[in-house]
């Protein structure tokens, strides 16, 4: 007997998506919750303990809906919060730097990594600390991409404007030699042309989305918590109306979106 109970996800705004996309790829049976905190976006330059509180609140309404897993969709989010949300909740969490951390040093033949987040995600070095847990001989770049964030949210991931932006900021990583550069932001992942425009086989592109599907999958199997029924239902809410929401969503999908329902997590 499966558990059909939905899965819940969330993000500051649409990077989360990218992780959604990759869940509903591997795992076509399961319903979904998505929230975009666009009331609160973006995550990147705000302090962690502000970050944390916004998880928190999402997370409680996520239980609230009775999902039966929570998956933080948002780099800045799993630095903040992951840790004591597992503490506080009972519903499973998983967050999305440690499968991107692994993912990183598997695709490395230099022993070289860039990482590119947002200023929240770099601060807490948690890229760092995952990836040398793994292999400390590991060398590890990283650094602040904030205008990428504004770039994939504005729809203009694939146009001049995310060209010039990745040719300014990844110019130090590619002169380093680092040969894997992680996308630290779900957000990140809609650049990748533009990244392979711009830096042509320049580095193997890690992201967090298929990993964390990956691991969602295993967590789900181990628990026995997979639906088993056809026609899971997806849902996309947002705190504060969406502006071109759809619009990205739709471009990242390919396909039109659910209805996009705006919720206020204090009610």
């Amino acid at each position: 007997m499966g558990d059909s109970r939905p899965i819940g996800l969330f993000d500051s705004g649409v990077g989360g998506l990218t992780v959604l996309r990759a869940i509903r790829d591997s795992l076509p049976l399961e319903r979904t919750i998505y929230v975009a905190d666009l009331l609160n976006f973006p995550y990147g330059p705000r302090y962690q303990e502000e970050v944390k509180q916004f998880a928190f609140d999402i997370v409680r309404y996520l239980e609230s809906r009775d999902v039966k897993m929570v998956v933080i969709a948002c780099n800045t989010a799993t630095a903040a919060a992951l840790n004591p949300a597992r503490e506080i909740f009972d519903v499973p969490i998983v967050g999305v730097i440690s499968p991107g951390a692994q993912a990183a040093v598997e695709a490395t033949r230099k022993g070289l990594v860039g990482v590119i987040s947002t200023e929240g995600t770099r601060l807490s070095q948690e890229y760092l600390h995952a990836i040398k847990e793994i292999d400390p001989m590991i060398g590890v770049y990283q650094k602040a991409c904030p205008e990428l964030v504004d770039i994939v949210e504005a729809g203009d991931a694939d146009t001049p404007r995310a060209d010039e932006a990745l040719r300014r900021d990844l110019a130090e990583i590619a002169n380093l030699g680092a040969d894997t550069l992680v996308l630290g932001c779900t957000h990140y992942p809609l650049l990748r042309p533009a990244i392979e425009r711009v830096y042509p086989g320049a580095f193997t592109l890690v992201d967090s989305a298929g990993t964390t599907a990956a691991m969602v999958e295993r967590r789900l199997d181990k628990a026995r918590m997979r639906s088993t029924e056809p026609g899971g239902a997806h849902e996309l809410l947002v705190t504060s109306v969406p502006e071109r929401f759809n619009e990205v969503a739709e471009i990242l999908f390919g396909e039109r979106v659910p209805e996009v329902r705006e919720i206020n997590l204090k009610d």
